[in-house]
């Protein structure tokens, strides 16, 4: 039978060079697919305008997927999210191959990734832009996903620091150790990355909870700095989600997007719209899409997700998509260049609820600095979940690193962290 034995002396190093030669077949992978992605955007050019429009399309199956997003991108998409399939972040492996059985959305897997990615690259050609492609690097396999993404040159993924922790109860530790390797693996394939604090907000009050999107920004782009993701790749989320009936809601709106755009001007940030307080009411859903829209444009976000009026009550129909794209082509060609010309005044309502914000803010990461961030998410800090640093899914596959532990992937990307600004 077969005997198994840490190796050591020579046989140590003949492991080292044998485990450094198969990593760095997958990082030559991954360097070859970012100088790809920057020939053709340098070939095909990118969208003439920002925000990029981002489209979700998932209905389970790959092969539905890919005419659906190709559609999305000739009627305007500039980004295409392939969300997962129900339940994908609890699976402790990846599924192979091409999937045509996903429930609400479509298995993460290399496969799934290549023939999108090639789909798209068909399109980009024919639209004169690059289209991006989406995905999600969150769950119990969070790292795997990201070196699958790098290595099939997927543009964006999702990677929240805390949202596996929070919505779908994995492990702290677990999720903070996988997602600074997952942020190596994006830094090094040059993949944008998107958080997720738009889902504080649907659990919590947009504006009672405003200021706990901010430190969570702030902590994301903290943990994405020190893993060596630059902040052109830093794609912080936040939402478009206060009560609409609430007097001034749009004043509000209107400041915290702001306060975003900001307190980081030089990432590329990702606005969410409205989901919470959508009522199945398709007209005023599309208004309230239209004003999202409006304060994207207002304050110069980076990256557009298109609202559905169709939002909480079914999965959009393509027919749903192309009224909400033409919502957005109507707003952005509206107002091109809105920004430069909207100056809320320093003493102004909009001023003084982004300072507001702040101070709540600053005040909340000095009690966190006391108490440690381990014990604010155990306290439900953030989305009024409480998740115990004990507890949550996964915790059976962390360990303490043994004396003489030893990661060739590591030891790469540890080398090449490049510097934060």
């Amino acid at each position: 039978g077969a005997r198994f034995a840490l190796p050591a002396g020579r046989d140590a190093e003949t492991a080292r060079e044998r485990a450094r030669a198969a990593v760095g077949r997958g990082f030559n992978r991954i360097d070859a697919a970012r100088a790809e992605r920057d020939r053709l955007v340098a070939e095909i050019g990118d969208p003439p305008q920002r925000p990029w429009i981002y489209l979700i399309v998932a209905t389970g199956d790959i092969y539905e997927d890919i005419p659906q997003a190709q559609a999305a991108a000739r009627a305007g998409a500039d980004v295409i999210a392939v969300i997962r399939s129900t339940g994908q972040s609890l699976l402790d492996y990846v599924p192979e191959g091409a999937t045509r059985e996903g429930f609400a959305g479509t298995y993460a897997t290399g496969e799934n990734f290549r023939l999108m990615r090639a789909a798209l690259d068909e399109t980009s050609r024919e639209t004169g832009r690059y289209i991006r492609l989406t995905n999600y690097a969150s769950g119990l396999c969070m790292p795997e996903i990201a070196a699958l993404a790098g290595m099939h040159r997927l543009d964006m993924m999702l990677n929240d620091s805390m949202y596996g922790i929070l919505f779908r109860d994995i492990n702290p530790i677990r999720t903070f150790v996988d997602q600074r390797f997952s942020r190596q693996v994006h830094a090094r394939a040059g993949i944008i990355i998107n958080t997720g604090e738009d889902n504080y907000l649907t659990t919590a009050d947009a504006v009672e909870a405003a200021h706990t999107v901010t430190v969570s920004q702030l902590l994301n782009e903290r943990f994405a700095h020190e893993a060596g993701l630059p902040d052109r790749l830093l794609g912080l989320g936040h939402a478009f989600e206060i009560n609409p009936d609430l007097p001034e809601s749009f004043r509000l709106e209107l400041a915290h997007a702001l306060l975003a755009r900001q307190l980081f001007p030089d990432a590329p940030l990702k606005w969410m719209p409205p989901t919470k307080h959508m009522t199945g009411d398709v007209f005023r859903g599309n208004l309230l899409d239209g004003f999202f829209n409006l304060a994207g444009v207002m304050t110069g976000q980076s990256i557009l997700l298109v609202g559905m009026m169709t939002e909480a009550v079914v999965t959009p129909w393509l027919s749903d998509r192309d009224i909400a794209l033409q919502n957005v082509r109507y707003v952005l060609n509206a107002c091109a260049g809105l920004a430069e010309d909207f100056r809320p005044p320093p003493d102004g309502f909009i001023a003084r609820r982004a300072n507001q914000v702040l101070g709540e803010a600053v005040d909340l990461l000095e009690r966190i600095v006391d108490d440690g961030l381990l014990d604010a998410i155990a306290d439900g800090t953030f989305g009024i979940m409480k998740r115990p640093a004990d507890g949550g899914r996964g915790l059976d596959g962390v360990a303490k690193r043994a004396d003489d532990y030893w990661n060739p992937a590591a030891e790469v990307l540890d080398a090449d962290k490049e510097p934060a600004r």
